[in-house]
């Protein structure tokens, strides 16, 4: 059985840097970023985060999520201006010359480093390699300089739910197929995808996952995820333009792009 396990692991990893080396196997998605259709990490089998439409309210929102589960809101909000603002082209027309913060993806990030938004775009947004560490990964999402990239956030409408004392404060992102950040946690929020698709793996607060803060979130996907037991496996789910997550307090998450992604969050503190 053991055998077995590393041929299956030895494979999966060799179909993922086929994929991921493959440029040529890349279309475009609507907003001129890389759309990934032949990796072999795709989205879940089966959605287990609940989904909700716009006509939840928000005294269900508190009762029944805000303090105790995730859930996915659709068409809350009407974002289509803000996501014709991401369109690749036109951030880079209107930022390329924007310093951005990259950050190690791994889940205890010290590393900082600062490039021109155009070099990011150029030289550094590619899909994940399997033989790099999460701390040899750099990443853009947060960090932002809200001087120079306060207009687009202007024009972004985030969710209508808040907590009762909190406030909301942005994060916006750019990432390659393959990347992610691995498990961490930290305050509630919204994540909501413009452009790409973002998978998500969840655990509850009592519910320590086993990972290596090291590693990146592709590595632990091929290579821990697949033997764990069904009890043990996560809360996950993949989340598209036009949906938002929200995640309480102090739960356990990961997440992995499936395909170029741009998103943003809103954190309530």
């Amino acid at each position: 059985m053991a055998l077995f396990t590393r041929l299956y692991l030895l494979l999966m990893a060799v179909r993922v840097a086929l994929s991921l080396d493959k440029q040529t196997e890349y279309t475009e998605c609507d907003g001129g970023w890389q759309w990934n259709n032949y990796s072999p990490v795709q989205e879940e089998e089966r959605c287990t985060v609940e989904r909700r439409d716009a006509s939840i309210t928000y005294s269900e929102f508190i009762e029944k999520y805000a303090y105790k589960r995730p859930v996915i809101i659709q068409g809350i909000t009407d974002n289509s201006e803000f996501q014709s603002l991401c369109r690749k082209e036109q951030l880079i027309r209107t930022y390329g010359d924007c310093s951005v913060r990259l950050s190690t993806a791994n889940t205890y990030s010290y590393e900082k480093v600062d490039v021109p938004f155009q070099e990011y775009v150029e030289h550094y947004l590619r899909p994940q390699d399997l033989d790099s560490l999460g701390v040899d990964t750099l990443y853009f999402f947060g960090d932002n300089n809200f001087t120079e990239w306060g207009s687009l956030f202007q024009k972004y409408t985030p969710p209508p739910f808040k907590l009762p004392g909190t406030t909301g404060a942005y994060s916006f992102g750019i990432a390659g197929s393959g990347t992610g950040v691995p498990f961490h946690w930290h305050g509630p929020g919204y994540s909501e995808v413009i452009y790409g698709r973002k998978r998500w793996f969840l655990y509850p607060p009592d519910k320590t996952p086993e990972f290596n803060p090291n590693r990146t979130t592709l590595s632990w996907m091929l290579e821990t995820y697949p033997l764990l037991p069904a009890a043990e496996r996560p809360v996950e789910c993949t989340i598209r333009p036009g949906e938002v997550l929200y995640f309480p307090d102090r739960w356990w998450h990961a997440t992995l792009n499936l395909d170029t992604s741009v998103f943003i969050s809103t954190f309530l503190g």
